[in-house]
C-alpha cells in the first residue's frame, strides 16, 4: 500500500478497550493505537464510556508515532475536519461496492489490493472519470464501462438555493438606480436574479456544497442591502 500514517492525519477507528484511563483502538488499516483520557474531551471528564465503548467508531488525529506507537487524540479533531473525512470514507465505500457489484467479491478486493499499491482509492476513483483508460488496465474494457456508466448515475446532484427579495426606489431614476445595485452586488457571482413583480426579484444560485451556497446569497444580499440604503431604497427579505 502507498498510504503510511502520519502526524496529524486523521484516520478512521475503532474502540478495542478500555484499560484505566487509557483507549485501546483498532485503526482502519489494521494497525492499533491508544488514546489518553485528556485527548478524549477538553474539561474534566467524569466517565469515560460517556464518549467512548468498545465498537465504536470514532474519528481520531494522530498525534505521534514513536517506536510503533500510534498516539491519537478524539478531541483535536475539528468539526469539519470530521465531516470532511467521512465524506471521503463514504465515497470510498461507494467506490468499492461498485467494483464488488461488478466484478464480484473476491475479484474486486484483488483489483482494489492492486490499485492501492499505486493510488489512493479515492483519488483513483476521481481520475478515472477523466481518464478511464486507466482503468482497463485492472478491469476488463466491457467492465470497466459498466463501472463508470454507474459512477456517472451516482455522480452527486447539484445542489439550489432561492430567495426572494424585495427592492424599490420612488425616484424617477429609480430602474436604473436598482439595476446597478443588482448588477454591482452580483458582479463576479453566478447567482441568477431575475425580476418577479412589484418590486421582488428572485436570486438563485446553484453548486455541490450547501454552506457555500448560503454564505455566497448572504454575501449578495449584504451587499444589496448596504447600496439600497445609500440610494434610499426600500430593501426587504422575505423569510424563507
Amino acid at each position: 500500500m502507498i498510504q503510511e500514517l502520519q502526524e496529524g492525519q486523521i484516520v478512521l477507528c475503532t474502540v478495542d478497550k478500555i484499560v484505566g484511563t487509557i483507549v485501546f483502538v483498532k485503526i482502519e488499516n489494521n494497525s492499533e493505537g491508544t488514546i489518553v483520557t485528556p485527548e478524549i474531551s477538553p474539561g474534566r471528564i467524569r466517565n469515560l464510556r460517556d464518549y467512548v465503548v468498545p465498537g465504536k467508531k470514532i474519528v481520531c488525529k494522530i498525534l505521534k508515532i514513536k517506536d510503533k506507537n500510534i498516539y491519537l487524540s478524539l478531541r483535536r479533531v475539528k468539526q469539519n475536519e470530521k465531516k470532511e473525512f467521512l465524506n471521503q470514507v463514504k465515497k470510498e465505500k461507494n467506490f468499492k461496492a461498485i467494483l464488488k457489484t461488478v466484478l464480484g467479491k473476491q475479484e474486486a478486493e484483488k483489483i482494489i489490493n492492486e490499485i492501492i499499491k499505486t493510488y489512493f482509492i479515492l483519488d483513483f476513483s476521481e481520475e478515472i472519470k477523466t481518464s478511464p483508460k486507466i482503468l482497463e488496465k485492472y478491469t476488463t474494457k466491457q467492465q470497466a464501462k459498466k463501472i463508470l456508466k454507474i459512477l456517472e448515475s451516482k455522480k452527486e446532484k447539484p445542489k439550489q438555493i432561492r430567495q426572494i427579495f424585495k427592492l424599490s426606489n420612488k425616484s424617477s431614476q429609480g430602474i436604473i438606480i436598482i439595476k446597478k445595485i443588482i448588477q454591482d452586488a452580483n458582479k463576479n457571482s453566478k447567482a441568477d436574479i431575475s425580476y418577479l413583480a412589484a418590486g421582488k426579484y428572485r436570486i438563485t444560485i446553484t453548486g455541490q456544497d450547501f454552506k457555500q451556497l448560503k454564505t455566497q446569497i448572504n454575501s449578495i444580499l449584504q451587499k444589496i442591502k448596504k447600496q439600497a440604503k445609500k440610494q434610499g431604497c426600500e430593501f426587504s427579505v422575505e423569510k424563507s
